[in-house]
């Protein structure tokens, strides 16, 4: 069977995904495509022996050019520098929680040196923020302004974060095709992260999991990718489920739906396949499948899978650990997945979830790591593990394919294979940085904030057994710093940082809609503004628009391809006549304020790559973000909405109102630290001053480890 093609418009563009289906599940992705799986996997055994036969042969050299041209540099100021990224930990909650003695590992932390909240980035979305904590930039300097930008010739979103090239140039022998190179693929933040730094003073660093770091880039030191890194498809995290039901009972978004047909006089049997990455050594690129037999024993509540030629049993209601998959090319060519799978039910009607595919670790078909061999090694030590970049299937559970259950224990078993791998990391860590990032506390608070609040409109479960969901991950994270504090040694530094809060999401705005309301969007002849990507809009007759989670964009002549408003004075005039009328903007029907501000991005950034980056950047008030038809670049429908999906919380607002967290194991100097100071901050604490593009400064004043008068001479050597 061919499942739904997932790749839509022209043929330069490879795909656009159903959904970003983890972090922002409306949004548009335009990712590598499935086939760079397969031609990437080929070669990444080979290269992993090519760069190390090459290390040894420069090694040398590369010693005799350190010690001539880098070797010089101050004292550092610590053995080990320790940094535990707590994605989204809000800094209210965290207050709250110390106050009512819930979290003694955090005060004990803050009474060990300091506790203090953290500016966040415009805006404070995840890619933009850790992007600014590891290179001490903002955007205007990074080039990172949201998950999306727009392509400006055609208005469709981009993924911000990652270019993958096709493959142009190949060999046909009959049906079969053979590639001759590799799809370039390009890390598109731009700046120099702080480890690269390190590393040409020749400073390990380990850096677990942190956001757009796909692909991994080349240092002295190890890295494994997360956010942006695709699933096996080529996609942010596309589930499929295979049911029974009906079309019309079937998922909307985020998935992939398969219809079970019934085999006559065998009614609990079932004979379908699993669809892999495109095939790029055939012609016509045909998905590469594996089959997957279903027999399911409803009297006993067990189900009987086979996956080419392995069987084992699910029990109703229970995920799965890591099942293996296996799609074979060519001769000698399989590339390799991991998934999880439930049975959610098997009475009348019969329904399998199966997880996004994930690219296993051991035998990556993308580089996932640096060294390559990273990644494997990882998995000989811990088991397998999830590598997709947004690895919690959020999706899944605003569909109600999972429910809350299932995905609290998909996000808890992430959080403990994160563990594995940073305890790992530092019992092997003399000196030189340890970084790594926790998503839980991010995922959690987005999908089971609506128990914390009776008026919220999202769907909550009748069973409530997990409406403390949140509490409980702070504790979590608690007992995580308490055991870290159990194991500091001397001259070790520990920083705990958030990348931004979190706040409410009951009510979605439609600016897309507003903007055409206001004469400032038109639609094509007949259209009803229903398509998604802005299809309908009429480029010749609109002025400003909406791509991503925060920001507009004005449509300006001689830089969007239809474009016509006027550079300069016109443009400033616009800008200045949107941010007027929307700063302050009121829903009517609830009587409240739902944006606070809007901010003019090149008022607040500067730097080479403001051009990426919107005109105007959305600064909501609580309660509120871009709805889920204007993520998705519809304009039709209400300019406000309630949100019913159980994805009841978000960090797309005014960045004032979700400051991060920082805990320091020594007091730091600076009364008011940004995510920007950190780099500079890190560079520090090893001897090294900040990098000239560095918009940072550093949180401390003398080395807090030192004697005063070898905190001067630290100082002095600095400065020098």
């Amino acid at each position: 069977m061919k499942l739904p093609d997932l790749a839509t418009g022209k043929p330069a563009i490879l795909v656009i995904v159903l959904t970003i289906g983890i972090a922002y599940p409306a949004l548009a992705y335009i990712g590598p495509g499935a086939g760079f799986a397969l031609v990437s996997s080929v070669g990444v055994l080979l290269v992993t022996v090519l760069l190390a036969l090459l290390s040894l042969l420069l090694w040398p050299l590369r010693s005799l050019w350190w010690v001539a041209f880098r070797g010089r540099r101050a004292r550092a100021w610590v053995r080990r520098l320790i940094v535990v990224g707590f994605d989204g930990q809000d800094a209210a909650l965290t207050e709250r929680f110390m106050a009512e003695g819930k979290l003694p590992n955090f005060s004990r932390l803050a009474k060990m040196g300091c506790y203090s909240r953290l500016r966040s980035t415009y805006p404070s979305i995840t890619p933009v923020a850790w992007s600014t904590f590891s290179t001490g930039t903002g955007p205007g300097r990074h080039g990172i302004f949201d998950f999306l930008e727009r392509d400006r010739r055609s208005y469709l979103p981009l993924l911000s974060s990652v270019q993958i090239d096709r493959v142009e140039r190949s060999l046909k022998i009959g049906r079969w095709r053979l590639p001759l190179h590799k799809p370039a693929i390009r890390l598109l933040r731009k700046s120099k992260s702080y480890w690269k730094v390190l590393a040409e003073h020749r400073i390990w660093s380990t850096i677990l999991r942190m956001p757009v770091s796909f692909p991994p880039e080349r240092f002295r030191g190890a890295q494994l990718s997360a956010m942006c890194t695709p699933d096996l498809l080529g996609t942010q995290g596309t589930f499929l489920l295979y049911t029974t039901r009906p079309a019309r009972e079937r998922i909307r978004e985020g998935g992939i739906c398969i219809g079970l047909p019934r085999v006559p006089g065998e009614p609990h049997r079932y004979e379908t396949v699993i669809q892999g990455p495109d095939n790029a050594f055939r012609e016509g690129n045909p998905p590469l499948e594996t089959p997957l037999r279903i027999v399911a024993d409803r009297a006993g509540q067990r189900t009987r899978i086979g996956i080419d030629g392995d069987d084992f049993e699910l029990v109703t209601g229970q995920l799965s650990p890591w099942v293996s998959l296996k799609f074979r090319a060519a001769p000698g060519v399989t590339i390799a997945g991991l998934c999880r799978m439930l049975v959610s039910e098997a009475d009348e009607e019969f329904s399998l979830y199966v997880s996004p595919i994930s690219i296993d670790p051991e035998r990556p078909a993308m580089p996932i790591s640096h060294p390559p061999y990273y990644a494997g090694y990882l998995a000989k030590m811990i088991g397998p593990y999830s590598t997709l970049g947004l690895a919690e299937d959020t999706w899944a559970l605003n569909e109600g394919v999972i429910d809350d259950a299932t995905f609290l224990e998909m996000a808890l078993d992430v959080e403990e294979e994160r563990e594995r791998m940073f305890w790992r990391a530092l019992d092997r860590l003399r000196r030189g940085s340890l970084a790594c990032v926790f998503d839980a506390t991010d995922r959690v608070q987005h999908m089971f904030w609506r128990y914390t609040e009776e008026a919220h409109p999202a769907v909550r479960e009748p069973d409530t057994r997990h409406a403390d969901a949140i509490e409980q991950i702070y504790l979590r994270n608690d007992r995580l710093v308490g055991k870290l504090l159990g194991r500091l040694e001397d001259n070790d530094l520990l920083l705990v940082v958030s990348d931004h809060g979190m706040t409410s999401f009951r009510r979605g705005c439609n600016l897309n809609r507003w903007l055409h309301n206001h004469g400032y969007l038109a639609l094509k002849e007949g259209a009803d503004g229903s398509s998604p990507w802005l299809r309908d809009v009429d480029w010749s007759r609109t002025r400003a628009y909406v791509v991503g989670l925060t920001g507009i964009f004005l449509n300006i002549r001689g830089r969007e391809s239809a474009g016509v408003v006027e550079a300069g004075e016109p443009a400033r005039a616009l800008k200045l006549e949107l941010m007027q009328k929307l700063g302050g903007l009121i829903d009517e029907e609830r009587e409240e304020r739902a944006i606070n501000e809007v901010f003019e991005t090149s008022e607040i950034h500067d730097g080479p790559y403001l051009d990426r980056g919107p005109d105007l950047i959305v600064g909501y008030n609580h309660g509120y973000r871009h709805s889920w038809d204007c993520t998705s670049g519809i304009v039709a429908g209400e300019v406000f909405e309630d949100n019913r999906k159980a994805w009841s919380a978000d960090h797309c607002v005014d960045p004032r109102l979700v400051p991060g967290i920082l805990f320091s194991s020594c007091a730091i100097d600076e009364p008011d630290p940004g995510l920007i100071d950190m780099a500079p901050t890190v560079l520090q604490v090893f001897g090294l001053p900040p990098e000239p593009y560095m918009e940072g400064r550093p949180l401390f004043h003398r080395n807090p480890f030192a004697s005063q008068a070898q905190a001067d001479r630290d100082q002095a050597d600095n400065a020098s």
